[in-house]
């Protein structure tokens, strides 16, 4: 009864659906991370490991600290002016978008190249690897429109385009990483594997969305004068900037662990590290599609005023996150050891107790999933950012305190405790916000 229940309501029904395409394709990918994961890990050793996790990361560092989250403004304001039937607008802002993030990855490779002796200097170890953190820095150049290719997509409810090419670009990189593992190659076919699979992946989706756009708007809709725009250009740039801020203090604060772990301690406990990352996917394969489903949808419910839906729908994801995260939790606390051992081996078992730490972070922010796309959605996207700069500022301070005593397993601690800190405010901050909203509605009627 509670699951029919559950399922009576269309957003909902909309929602799971939506994200069963993701859900399929992150299934898929996930499945074949891992393997990839393993097959590498197991072909470089902890430390090499660690190496292959510093340069990546390095890269994606830089590539969102020049990028603008371009795929959520795209989501808020297409999507707006979609349900106003303003197509001229939406148009234009594509395309503004476009603009945005062309310019944002040109600027991204030129960091890229400039900071590379520094990133094998200080990250790696190794002044020589210079020319692959180069190397690898070709792949923010197909990812020119990715971004707003992926928020149209998702506007026009093109997930089954969007599953398809994550699950075709997973099975690239892992051939390519099998052929690796057979002919005994070394870390730099490991790098060219992913970089493969992800200029696939960038390509295809960006031929997707042009495609789509000339669909739905016409074949000149690159042509729409950005002057259609004056009256919102403020709050758009605003959107941006502000969404920017928020990426880049995320970068400093969760999204450049492994790079923390490398330069503090060195390759081998960056690879322990980025094992146990690697485990906690298994936790968020079907939650980590739901932010992306479910900000659409919330943007035109609120956009309606439907506030009493808004609030159902946040209350029914989080219910149906926990159903899955709690359980599988549990399982890799219990069990996190055995696994370890049988995949990555008995190297790599040292990457256990930061798994366990981890998972309780992890858990707490797949079921508050929604945090962030719903204060974005209720068009309140500056207050995320200056949470998460508190909690950054918080948690960089406690690095230089903790780490000498504790080693890595504090990088784990304070990555928990940061999510937990951050979610906990932001998702805190949307339910006062919809009760006040739900409040108004019901006393102007």
């Amino acid at each position: 009864m509670g699951v029919q229940k559950l399922f009576a309501n269309p957003l909902i029904r909309r929602i799971v659906r939506n994200s069963g395409y993701l859900f399929s394709a992150r299934g898929i990918s996930a499945a074949m991370s891992m393997l990839q994961s393993i097959l590498a890990a197991r072909l470089l050793g902890p430390s090499m490991f660690g190496v292959l996790g510093a340069l990546t990361q390095f890269t994606s560092v830089l590539n969102r600290f020049a990028s603008f989250r371009i795929d959520e403004l795209v989501v808020r304001y297409v999507g707006h002016y979609e349900e106003a039937d303003d197509q001229p607008r939406a148009a234009a802002t594509f395309k503004l978008a476009a603009a945005l993030e062309i310019s944002g990855s040109i600027l991204a490779f030129g960091l890229i190249w400039l900071l590379a002796p520094l990133g094998s200097r200080f990250f790696v170890h190794d002044p020589q690897m210079v020319q692959w953190f180069r190397i690898y820095g070709l792949i923010v150049l197909f990812n020119l429109i990715y971004e707003s290719a992926t928020g149209v997509l998702q506007i026009f409810d093109r997930f089954r385009v969007i599953a398809i090419t994550m699950a075709a670009q997973s099975v690239l990189t892992l051939v390519l990483i099998t052929l690796a593992v057979i002919f005994r190659q070394g870390l730099m076919a490991v790098v060219l594997a992913y970089m493969a699979g992800k200029a696939l992946g960038s390509l295809v989706i960006t031929a997707a969305a042009l495609r789509t756009a000339a669909q739905v708007w016409g074949v000149d809709w690159w042509r729409t004068p950005l002057g259609l725009l004056k009256s919102e250009r403020r709050s758009m740039l605003t959107f941006a900037f502000s969404t920017n801020l928020s990426s880049t203090v995320s970068l400093l604060a969760k999204d450049s662990e492994v790079l923390w772990v490398s330069a503090f301690l060195g390759t081998t406990e960056a690879g322990y590290y980025k094992t146990a990352l690697a485990l906690t996917n298994l936790l968020q394969i079907p939650v980590s599609p739901l932010p992306k489903v479910t900000f659409p949808e919330l943007s035109r419910e609120i956009a309606r005023k439907h506030w009493a839906n808004v609030r159902y729908v946040l209350k029914q994801g989080s219910r149906l996150a926990a159903g899955y995260s709690l359980p599988v939790m549990l399982t890799l606390v219990l069990f996190g050891r055995p696994i370890l051992s049988l995949t990555y081996g008995a190297d790599y078992l040292p990457a256990y107790p930061a798994l366990v730490i981890l998972l309780i972070g992890y858990t707490f922010t797949n079921i508050f999933y929604w945090n962030r796309v719903a204060l974005l959605a209720l068009a309140r996207p500056v207050f995320p950012t200056l949470v998460n700069l508190s909690g950054a500022l918080i948690k960089i301070a406690l690095i230089f305190a903790l780490v000498p005593v504790y080693g890595y397993l504090a990088f784990a601690a304070l990555l928990s405790g940061y999510y937990i800190y951050t979610v906990g405010i932001a998702a805190g901050r949307v339910m006062l916000d919809l009760r006040s909203r739900l409040r108004a509605s019901t006393e102007g009627q």
